[in-house]
């Protein structure tokens, strides 16, 4: 669907987002009726408040619902079952010893990070979060302590390779809307993604799991415990090779996929040339992992235990997940009627000349973007379209390009709230309340973006 045309004035629109934010918060927090209502509840407020004809209402609801939930009730799904499968066999107390092994206690926050920094460059946010899930839960359960010390270096980490890091989609359509080289941005930025990742994050994580503790939820062991099915008592683990290689299955897969994807849409490849269909089609996420859990099945579960077993494991395994397919979906549905709304055309026609430097520019409009909105991908293009004819005019150097992709990458990253879905999605898998994420996640994106783009700054102001 197409956004309608404003029915408001800018500020009515921002009135009527906060209006909306506010009273889903007082729902959800004070009448403590359960999210999932609430957000849906909000959303058909929010689309008769903002002008949308009675009978446009549901496709709208269902445009940001079916978005959200088509894809995230895959992952969580597959994501889950993979998770589920390297608990019970002992694969993830392999990796997590191994990792701690070579890494030590202190560093593990930090080896979490780094690993999910690498597996971030082809994986998407929700899709590498969902298949680190158990490793960061098992690390967690083994030292103790508030799960925040390893969750959030990790999801800290997507998040920066997903806004800021070709081939990911935000930063490779703002770049190509603006005219900066895909490449150079790939290796700008890489390292900056690196280093605010470091100062936003890591340091921003150890202070916030010092001060908030959050028990270990129950999404992926459930009712299993030490690694052990109650009728399959004798799992024998797997090694790390094999752990590993079953997380390398989805990380060369997905690669297939956006890297070939990037290559087309830059022209380095010819569109329709079938080897590429095919290796697209297995490198599509859900699909990725689908293939991913039935060799986790086949190398993990039927040499210790019937498929009869294996399938009741798979089985339990999908219970506790519903809720957070559905309130994910139920936020995306949020950020759906937003955009729509029109508010973001207001908000461009509202900030298209306001005076000041092109990188200022850029990191406020998409971060206004990001906050009335909620998408980041969505918040990344529509700035790169509308500082497209400035950019156009200055003549910049192709770096400054670039540092230009980054600092609208910065905007789309801070302040992740409630019309975001990946906020219910890092809510629910790490089982924090709403507060509590508004507390922490809020916190660490606003802090990982505002160091992208003081990066950026320096980088543009010494260039």
């Amino acid at each position: 669907m197409e956004a309608i045309e404003p029915q408001f004035g800018t500020l009515t629109l921002l009135l009527i987002a906060a209006g909306a934010v506010a009273v889903l918060l007082f729902l959800i927090m004070k009448v403590k009726l359960h999210a999932f209502i609430s957000l849906v509840l909000v959303s058909v407020l929010t689309a008769v408040a903002v002008g949308f004809e009675p009978g446009d209402i549901p496709d709208v609801l269902m445009f940001g619902f079916a978005d959200t939930i088509g894809s995230v009730a895959l992952l969580v799904a597959f994501g889950v079952m993979l998770g589920r499968l390297l608990e019970v066999t002992g694969g993830a107390q392999t990796l997590a010893d191994t990792l701690i092994g070579r890494f030590g206690e202190k560093r593990a926050p930090l080896a979490l990070g780094v690993a999910s920094l690498l597996f971030g460059f082809p994986i998407f946010f929700d899709a590498g979060l969902v298949i680190f899930v158990p490793i960061i839960l098992t690390v967690a359960r083994r030292f103790g302590g508030s799960v925040l010390y390893y969750a959030l270096p990790a999801a800290g980490a997507f998040a920066a390779m997903h806004a800021l890091v070709p081939p990911h989609p935000g930063p490779v359509a703002a770049a190509n809307l603006i005219g900066a080289n895909v490449g150079l941005t790939l290796l700008v930025g890489i390292p900056i993604a690196v280093l605010a990742w470091y100062v936003g994050v890591m340091l921003v994580s150890r202070f916030l799991a010092a001060r908030i503790n959050v028990s270990l939820p129950d999404v992926i062991f459930g009712e299993i415990e030490d690694g052990k099915n109650p009728e399959e008592p004798d799992w024998r683990a797997p090694s790390f090779g094999t752990v590993l290689t079953l997380l390398l299955i989805p990380l060369v897969l997905i690669s297939f996929n956006t890297v070939l994807t990037t290559l087309v849409e830059t022209g380095v490849l010819a569109e329709g040339q079938g080897w590429v269909d095919y290796l697209s089609l297995i490198g599509i996420t859900p699909v990725a992992l689908m293939i991913t859990v039935i060799v986790a099945i086949l190398v993990l579960g039927r040499p210790n235990a019937s498929m009869a077993t294996i399938t009741k494991i798979v089985d339990q395994a999908l219970g506790p997940v519903c809720a957070i397919i559905l309130i994910t979906g139920a936020g995306g549905m949020f950020g759906g009627v937003l955009e729509l709304s029109g508010i973001g055309d207001a908000l461009s026609g509202s900030l298209s000349d306001l005076g000041i430097s092109l990188i200022l520019q850029a990191f406020i409009i998409a971060t206004l973007l990001r906050v009335a909105q909620g998408s980041a991908t969505v918040a990344l293009t529509t700035t790169g379209g509308l500082i497209a004819g400035a950019v156009g005019e200055a003549d910049l150097s192709d770096f400054k390009l670039t540092l230009l992709v980054v600092a609208i990458a910065a905007g789309a990253t801070v302040l992740s709230h409630v019309n975001d879905s990946g906020f219910w999605l890092v809510s629910r898998l790490f089982g924090m309340d709403e507060k509590t994420t508004l507390k922490t996640w809020t916190v660490l994106e606003t802090t990982l973006g505002l160091s992208v783009f003081a990066i950026a700054s320096v980088l543009w102001l010494v260039t």
